[in-house]
């Protein structure tokens, strides 16, 4: 795994030594070597980190030169099938020998050879890529499908920019990028900040599946300004809109894999033998893709937790692997939230060489300064705090890590799909052109307004889909738009799904997560936790076959009851007895709220949002944090807003 960033146009003779700031600022996503190349006719440089995890020799380093020597690469991620690529190049002669034995190459020559697109429509992997045309000037950023690693881009002070990590950009001299305002709303609903949007004007998030080309002339184009006459849309002075993407004069968007596009051919196109044979075809699709993800020339593991999920990943690893597996995991004091135990008996079950570390409350409250510098903008799943100390502990054992993650998600695991089937079979049998007035009308009502649950009802009735009512469910409480002083009107990807496709009520939901809150909060949390460790992490579920073939699957397959992820545990329960597995689900988390209200966490928070403090600042209204904070005080009633409130107060500090 690795870092890159990119500066073009920046006309300052220390061009370099700005490079340099920028890649050292995440010298953890690769502390074992870095590279900067340059080509100073265009103003165009280029830095890498490196974490080596395939062709540890310098034959890896990046940037690299095609071996035409036309185009330069900037690459952080894995090609699982970087083999199969280099086989077709050597077949058809596009190329006639390799340099290495690293991906990097691969990719790059592929690159050179096909192009961006058909390349990575080529390509299984997690990879963000920057790529430079020495002949033409053209740059091209891509970002895998799914989401799995990081890439910024936009611009500082009329430099065109990119990197790994969103923290590079304050390298920049003179970066004085504003706070924008119009995604704080956004924020304080769901405690991240979605693609395309970064916590910085003029500075986004490249969306999963994705290809960005500017073209020289570097000059300054603001990529995403609102539309507010197309929903979901966005504009460019003087410019089009291209594949649902913006081009401006010299910057242009093209998706070469699409989530939704997906999932609606999935579904219009489903799997059509027995559940069995669901479960025989998804066995072997992931034991492909664990086999793949295996691959590398340090030491590998896989974390594991009492889940369906993790353990389905580490069984069939361990049905692979020539050994046994090294299993990592956490456990806590507090036995409500303590898996380790139940996991410690799977791991032996499955034979695995298992580590388990126990940690306390000083180990969890320790990482919470570290948070601002790890995430680089305001970020507040707080299960990004165990998250961090079990790579920290799996980092000392090995450099790769296989994970669980995408479970949920692509095989309908979250109880909350379960409620918006059974919400919605209640309230779909009337219409919605009667449900949405008299919703409206509840709403208004003052001892509706008053009351938690009449609240949430009132504002339910009006939903008109699904994946409608998810949204709602997200942002049932008026205040959480009022934590902020700014009116956030931003269009983001709730309002981009196709509505009205699926026959069940499960697939919007399970859909809007895959386009949202997994790639804007699941991945990023295990991206920047592990990395902050220099952890590789792979994700076995996300690989493209067993994305697609999920898509596929009726829905009986999926759910019995109110039980979801069927298929996948048919093929889990062939290894792993459903008695270790058929347990309450605890989740990886911790008990903040508890925390929050006891001694050292108490002033912490307390100092955060001093009324004064946030008056001064201006962003927040300090009155309706004062709401949140001495309501939660005085009765325990926990919002994670007041988490989000806290994690952005701490950014702001820092």
């Amino acid at each position: 795994m690795c870092g890159i960033a990119g500066l073009v146009n920046y006309r300052k003779s220390n061009r370099e030594e700005i490079m340099r700031a920028m890649i050292d600022r995440m010298i953890y996503r690769g502390p074992d070597a870095s590279g900067i190349w340059a080509d100073t006719n265009r103003d165009v440089v280029f830095g890498h980190r490196r974490l080596s995890i395939r062709d540890l020799s310098a034959n890896g380093a990046q940037p690299m030169l095609s071996a035409s020597g036309r185009y330069v690469i900037a690459y952080n991620g894995e090609i699982y099938n970087a083999d199969e690529v280099a086989d077709r190049l050597l077949a058809v002669g596009k190329v006639t020998a390799f340099r290495s034995t690293c991906d990097t190459e691969v990719l790059l020559e592929a690159i050179a050879a096909y192009g961006m697109k058909e390349t990575l429509q080529q390509c299984k992997g997690m990879f963000a890529i920057a790529v430079y045309d020495r002949e033409t000037g053209r740059i091209q950023l891509a970002r895998d499908r799914v989401g799995e690693k990081p890439l910024y881009y936009g611009f500082v002070n009329g430099a065109f920019t990119f990197a790994s990590d969103i923290g590079c950009f304050t390298q920049i001299e003179g970066f004085n990028n504003e706070i924008n305002r119009e995604v704080l709303d956004v924020y304080f609903i769901h405690g991240y900040i979605p693609a395309p949007y970064s916590i910085y004007k003029d500075i986004y998030k490249l969306e999963a599946g994705t290809i960005l080309t500017i073209e020289a002339p570097y000059e300054y184009c603001n990529p995403l300004v609102k539309d507010d006459t197309r929903l979901g849309g966005y504009a460019v002075s003087g410019g089009m809109q291209v594949d649902g993407h913006v081009a401006g004069s010299n910057i242009s968007f093209e998706t070469y894999w699409s989530m939704k596009e997906t999932a609606i051919h999935g579904q219009e196109n489903q799997f059509k033998g027995s559940r069995q044979e669901a479960a025989d075809e998804l066995e072997r699709l992931l034991k492909a893709a664990i086999k793949g993800q295996m691959v590398a020339d340090v030491p590998l593991g896989a974390f594991l937790s009492a889940g369906i999920d993790s353990s389905t990943i580490v069984s069939l690893m361990q049905d692979i692997a020539p050994g046994k597996v090294k299993s990592f995991t956490i456990g806590m004091e507090d036995p409500k939230y303590n898996e380790a135990e139940v996991a410690k008996e799977i791991a032996a079950h499955l034979g695995t060489e298992h580590t388990e570390m126990y940690i306390t409350d000083a180990d969890a409250k320790a990482v919470i300064p570290k948070i601002p510098t790890i995430f680089g903008e305001p970020f507040a799943d707080s299960s990004q705090i165990p998250t961090y100390l079990v790579s920290k502990m799996t980092r000392e054992h090995v450099t790769v890590s296989l994970s669980g993650d995408g479970g949920d998600e692509l095989f309908c695991g979250y109880n909350s799909y379960a409620s918006i089937r059974r919400i919605w079979g209640k309230m779909n049998s009337t219409p919605y052109a009667i449900r949405k007035p008299v919703g409206a009308l509840a709403s208004k009502m003052p001892f509706v307004q008053h009351n938690d649950i009449l609240r949430v009802k009132s504002s339910l009735l009006q939903a008109k889909s699904p994946a409608h009512l998810h949204m709602i469910e997200a942002e049932y409480d008026q205040r959480f738009r009022k934590i902020a002083l700014a009116d956030g009107h931003i269009s983001y990807k709730h309002t981009q799904l196709y509505e009205g496709s699926f026959a069940d009520a499960s697939h919007d939901p399970m859909l809007m997560d895959m386009l949202m809150y997994h790639p804007d909060d699941i991945l990023v949390k295990v991206d920047r936790t592990a990395m902050a460790v220099s952890l590789e992490s792979r994700v076995p579920m996300l690989d493209r076959d067993v994305v697609e073939f999920a898509w596929t699957l009726p829905f009986e397959y999926l759910v019995d009851g109110n039980v979801g992820k069927q298929v996948l545990r048919d093929v889990l329960y062939r290894r792993v007895p459903n008695e270790l597995l058929d347990r309450p689900k605890k989740g990886f988390s911790i008990p903040i709220d508890k925390w929050l209200r006891e001694g050292e966490l108490r002033s912490w928070a307390e100092e955060l949002l001093d009324e004064n403090k946030i008056r001064q600042q201006g962003f927040l209204d300090a009155a309706v944090v004062k709401d949140f904070w001495d309501d939660f005080v005085q009765t325990g009633n926990w919002k994670p807003q007041i988490w989000y409130m806290l994690m952005f107060q701490q950014w702001m500090e820092k």
